[in-house]
């Protein structure tokens, strides 16, 4: 039994979610999130808090799943969701000619030219200039850009070169010693 999908949902005051027959859709303001969830899922809505339970045993696997997401459409639907990226090394370095494209300079021949995908906002920190942050309310899109970015230049322990997460830790690794 999931210990999640037992759990209601309270549904906030100026999100809207509407209910089809297995698709969820939250509403605020300008932004839509939609989602199709399984057959073998029930939803069921009472007032503002939905309540989710399997059909059948083979449900138990997409129930806490299934609310999980909801949870989440129902939270970046009104807040949204936000990732930052960190560079780090002398000639390394990150600039945002609009909020959907970013020039990174990460010591290839040529300049990687990055465009967002559609919603996607990119804006530099205002305090540090080797920061950036990538925003919208869909959180997989935020972080499957995020990653491609990150995958440019991968980090390397030795020399302290790396575009990481604000939040990620790289462990520092001695230089090689010869005999």
């Amino acid at each position: 039994m999931s210990r999640i999908g037992k759990l209601p949902i309270t549904i906030t005051e100026n999100v809207e979610v509407v209910l089809d027959w297995n698709k969820i859709t939250t509403k605020w303001k300008l932004w839509v999130l939609d989602f199709q969830f399984s057959e073998l899922i029930k939803i069921s809505k009472e007032e503002n808090v939905l309540v989710f339970e399997p059909k059948n045993a083979e449900a138990n696997a997409l129930w806490g799943t299934t609310r999980a997401i909801v949870a989440n459409m129902i939270e970046w639907v009104s807040v949204g969701f936000k990732k930052s990226l960190e560079i780090n090394w002398v000639w390394y370095k990150f600039e945002v000619v609009s909020d959907k494209k970013v020039i990174l300079s990460v010591w290839f021949s040529h300049k990687v030219e990055m465009d967002a995908p559609l919603w996607v906002k990119i804006s530099p920190d205002e305090k540090e200039k080797n920061v950036i942050h990538i925003s919208w309310i869909d959180k997989q899109l935020v972080w499957q850009f995020a990653s491609k970015i990150k995958a440019k230049k991968k980090p390397e322990p030795y020399k302290g070169k790396w575009i990481k997460y604000v939040w990620e830790i790289v462990r520092r690794k001695a230089w090689k010693t010869g005999k």
